[in-house]
């Protein structure tokens, strides 16, 4: 496997991940920085290095199977086609593109070279997720009805997030785990969205939006309902009210600490804390044993495609002040308990040219 980026995410995450599993083996590195190439190939013992122009030579020199995309989020799908074009398999960060006409290329392009494209939803592995989507599945809440969720982060000035780039900003960078959230909790897609951006006056925000407040209306007169904002103290949370009970997990979100699940239903209450794990090394063992068993990936390109086709519905809402009709993505298959995977966590190594994106 190939890691294309070497941001804090890779290098704090992906890395040390991929170095956790036995079959899985970590062949080149790709980046724009020498110095970052040079440092990290020392650590991990990789001496395929290359940068982004290189892309081809690397692809076409058949040491690499399949790679991970973490470049920001204007470039996935540049970076997947030239993958696709080589027949190189693609784990993907999300979101998937800032565009639908954009997923919908690299969705077209792994399926006329019959390589895999998975969207990198880690939450689709994770144990605290999983439960929490039995128990709104399985009537201990009665019938789940109101979906509310907080994810905020204070952004560090200058970082990435809050450059003047295609898909950047809040929705993209946060609001897409809690509109996937209600979806999987659901196991529905929206029908309707009312959006509206929220801004003060931080010069961190001169370029991307600081904060939305977003209403999905789903079938049977469901609602979600969700805040993101990179100018609000750290939150990761939703909570899932049913018709006889509620469920709340804390830290939902997150990739480093441990997560805490209440259940007040129709046994009583339960409170249940799951310790970290590394999400990351347990979606790309799965990956690598869909391209072994020529399975296709759940979470697909599809299920990409189905959070952008919302998020550009979001920002249309905000844009003209009202609500707007979604056209639903049909799903095949959603994430459920017999997808968890369990992989012990790892330090964080030492990190080279990047620091933590949050204060």
């Amino acid at each position: 496997m190939a890691v294309i980026g070497q941001g804090h995410f890779a290098q704090a995450a992906v890395l040390p991940a991929i170095e956790q599993l036995d079959d899985v083996e970590l062949t080149a590195l790709v980046s724009g920085s020498d110095h970052k190439l040079d440092e990290l190939g020392q650590r991990y013992g990789v001496t395929t290095l290359a940068d982004y122009g290189q892309l081809d030579e690397l692809f076409s020199s058949n040491k690499v199977d399949a790679c991970y995309i973490a470049v920001p989020n204007d470039l996935h799908a540049q970076m997947t086609l030239i993958a696709a074009r080589h027949g190189i398999h693609v784990i993907c960060e999300k979101p998937m593109a800032p565009t639908e006409a954009e997923c919908m290329q690299m969705i077209r392009a792994c399926e006329q070279r019959r390589v895999k494209l998975m969207i990198a939803y880690r939450l689709h592995f994770e144990t605290a997720n999983l439960v929490a989507v039995e128990i709104a599945r399985g009537g201990e809440i009665g019938e789940p009805r109101i979906f509310s969720s907080v994810f905020s982060m204070q952004v560090r000035d200058g970082n990435v997030r809050v450059q003047p780039r295609r898909g950047s900003g809040p929705v993209y960078d946060i609001g897409v785990y809690c509109v996937n959230a209600a979806r999987y909790l659901f196991r529905s897609e929206p029908l309707e969205v009312s959006a509206l951006k929220l801004a003060g006056n931080d010069h961190r925000f001169s370029a991307v939006d600081e904060a939305f407040a977003v209403t999905l209306r789903f079938a049977d007169e469901r609602v979600a309902q969700f805040t993101c904002s990179f100018g609000a103290h750290d939150r990761a949370s939703y909570q899932v009210v049913g018709t006889d009970g509620y469920l709340t997990l804390d830290n939902a979100y997150g990739y480093a600490t441990d997560m805490r699940l209440h259940v007040e239903g129709q046994h009583g209450v339960k409170t249940r804390t799951f310790s970290k794990h590394d999400q990351i090394a347990a979606e790309i063992e799965y990956f690598a044993r869909c391209i072994r068993e020529d399975k296709t990936p759940e979470p697909s390109g599809w299920e990409g495609l189905a959070d952008v086709r919302i998020l550009q519905a979001i920002y249309q809402s905000a844009r003209f002040g009202r609500s707007v009709p979604i056209e639903p993505i049909p799903v095949r298959h959603r994430p459920d308990l017999g997808q968890e995977i369990r992989v012990a966590p790892h330090e964080v190594p030492p990190l080279v040219d990047v620091e933590q994106p949050t204060k």
